[in-house]
């Protein structure tokens, strides 16, 4: 229950080619979350899964069952949009059961599930209260809440957390990850941001120009990313690439090493710099060092280094954590 599989999907809009095409399979009870920059594709292909666009190419497959021609309410799925979709005039209790009551689902089993899905959402103490009453975080769960009384075989999410500032968006990716846990449904997840990626998923898809780049674990991502853009888009703060006679010494056209793969030192190293930015974080402190003849890296620090704006600092990177690319931007 709740697998979904895509065989050469494709899909345009008139001569605009979003998709290519692709092959993915999405396991029963797996979070799999899209991750990729504006524009590459994520949230169309989110949509075809859906039933909300249709295939220019290819077939969607859901429980082994060819769903490419389904209407979005016979795919046995539920999306939460990053709008929120609610209803101003109802009570959090009628927009949860909205969607049984227009299926004419009996009203003492609306009740049921409504209390059940509030339980599980914290929600059981707003049930009579309006939307505007709630805060975006709790807007946010009484639409995952209409999502859950339809008992889906799958949750698409697409950027559920879009809207909501910094603090809230940590709380609601831990509460979506628990929900997930919770029912153990199938859950596609599209974000362009790779740290709710990193921090959610069982896979990520990253996507670019509507092309897989690479399906993965986090760490499989984190640790081998298969080329340029993977290694470059997955890591905050993003991996230092380096190129021309520097990359050449360590055998490649490009090198690539993660801020925290690099060593410090005010007295000696392989490199030496000056700190043009110190982001003291508390635990961490992220040093941007421009290095002659190299350009400018990234470092991560202990948080209490006593190093700021204007020191000269010497930088040495585990050769044992190099990433090596290929004249064609693949990992060697």
């Amino acid at each position: 229950m709740g697998s979904i599989k895509l065989e050469k999907v494709s899909k345009s809009f008139g001569e605009a080619v979003v998709i290519p095409s692709l092959d993915l399979e999405i396991n029963n009870g797996e979070f799999c979350v899209f991750v990729g920059p504006s524009g590459c594709g994520k949230s169309t292909l989110l949509r075809l899964i859906a039933g909300l666009e249709d295939v220019s190419g290819g077939r969607i497959l859901i429980d082994g069952k060819d769903a490419t021609d389904l209407q979005p309410s016979q795919r046995g799925l539920a999306m939460v949009f990053q709008s929120y979709a609610l209803y101003p005039h109802m009570s959090v209790r009628s927009n949860i059961g909205f969607p049984l009551k227009m299926a004419g689902v009996e009203k003492a089993e609306i009740d049921r599930k409504v209390e059940d899905a509030a339980k599980i959402l914290n929600l059981t103490d707003y049930l009579e209260r309006k939307p505007r009453q709630l805060s975006g975080g709790q807007r946010q769960r009484v639409a995952i809440g209409r999502a859950i009384v339809r008992s889906p075989e799958c949750f698409l999410f697409d950027e559920p957390l879009s809207n909501l500032d910094a603090a809230l968006r940590v709380n609601m990716r831990l509460e979506i990850t628990e929900l997930h846990h919770k029912l153990g449904a199938t859950s596609i997840y599209v974000t362009h941001d790779q740290v709710e990626a990193m921090t959610m998923a069982d896979k990520i898809v990253v996507l670019n120009k509507g092309n897989i780049e690479q399906v993965g674990s986090p760490l499989e991502l984190y640790h081998s990313p298969r080329n340029l853009f993977v290694a470059g888009f997955i890591g905050s703060p993003k991996m230092n690439l380096l190129s021309g006679e520097t990359a050449q010494k360590f055998g490649a056209p490009t090198v690539g090493i993660r801020p925290e793969h690099v060593t410090l030192s005010t007295t000696e190293g392989a490199w030496k710099g000056k700190v043009v930015v110190a982001e003291h974080l508390g635990s961490d402190t992220f040093l941007h060092i421009d290095i002659d003849g190299i350009g400018q890296i990234t470092a991560r620090a202990s948080g209490e280094i006593p190093v700021r704006h204007g020191d000269t600092v010497y930088v040495t990177p585990d050769e044992e954590r190099l990433h090596r690319f290929d004249d064609k931007g693949m990992a060697k």
